[in-house]
């Protein structure tokens, strides 16, 4: 089961920058107009991409092993970093 971290405010507003910079240099989005990202929570690092939701907030998934590794749980507040790639 995936579970997902909601990206919003400045984070979310440089990742939609980002995101339509690479519309411009390319002439198109990626699939469902997602970012690749790496992503960071705790020792914990994997690639991924990020994904809208239509209210200007992004949507990073974390699989299970994340979880576990991480010890989280359904609605914890998650911190971490992202570097766009």
């Amino acid at each position: 089961m995936w579970f997902f971290v909601d990206i919003a405010g400045e984070a979310a507003d440089q990742i939609a920058d980002y995101a339509f910079m690479r519309r411009l240099e390319f002439g198109r989005a990626r699939g469902f107009g997602s970012v690749k990202v790496m992503a960071r929570v705790g020792e914990s690092r994997w690639s991924t991409s990020v994904f809208p939701n239509g209210d200007g907030q992004w949507m990073l998934p974390v699989k299970a092993a994340i979880r576990r590794a991480e010890a989280i749980a359904d609605g914890d507040l998650v911190r971490g970093e992202l570097a766009l790639i």
